[in-house]
C-alpha cells in the first residue's frame, strides 16, 4: 500500500510504500480502538498516542469488578423502584377517594346549614398526592 503525505499549503508531498504486514497491523489498531486507519497513522506520526498511566490488565479488572457491582445494585433497586412505584399510585387513589369525602362531607354540611370547615393543610395534601 502507498501512503501519501501532502501538506496543508505548498507543493511538496511525502511518498511511503507500507507492507502489507503494517497495513494489517494499522488496520487491527483502528478496529480496535474504533478509529479510521488514517486516525492511527496521524497519531502514530504525530505521536500523540498516550502510555496508560497503570497496568491495562488490572483496569480493566476493577472496570469488570464495578460493571457487576452496579449490576448488584441494579438488582436491590428494580424492587424498591416498584414498590415506590405501587405506593405512589396508592397514595394517588386515596387523595381521589378523600377529596371525594371532603365534597360529600361539604355538601352534607350545606345541607344541614352548618358552617363549612375549609381544611387548607387537608386540600395541600391532596393536591400533592394528585400530582
Amino acid at each position: 500500500m502507498k501512503l501519501i503525505v501532502k501538506p496543508d499549503k505548498g507543493f511538496g508531498k511525502i511518498e511511503i510504500e507500507l507492507s502489507n504486514e503494517l497495513w494489517g497491523k494499522i488496520e487491527r489498531l483502528s478496529e480496535e480502538y474504533g478509529v479510521s486507519p488514517e486516525d492511527v497513522i496521524e497519531i502514530a506520526l504525530l505521536g500523540e498516542f498516550k502510555m496508560p498511566k497503570g497496568e491495562l490488565e488490572e483496569l480493566e479488572k476493577k472496570v469488570e469488578e464495578l460493571e457487576e457491582k452496579v449490576w448488584e445494585l441494579e438488582k436491590e433497586y428494580a424492587p424498591l423502584r416498584f414498590k415506590a412505584y405501587g405506593v405512589s399510585e396508592d397514595n394517588k387513589i386515596l387523595a381521589i377517594e378523600l377529596s371525594g369525602l371532603t365534597a360529600e362531607n361539604s355538601q352534607l354540611r350545606r345541607f344541614l346549614r352548618l358552617k363549612p370547615e375549609r381544611n387548607l393543610e387537608l386540600r395541600k395534601l391532596i393536591s400533592y398526592y394528585l400530582q
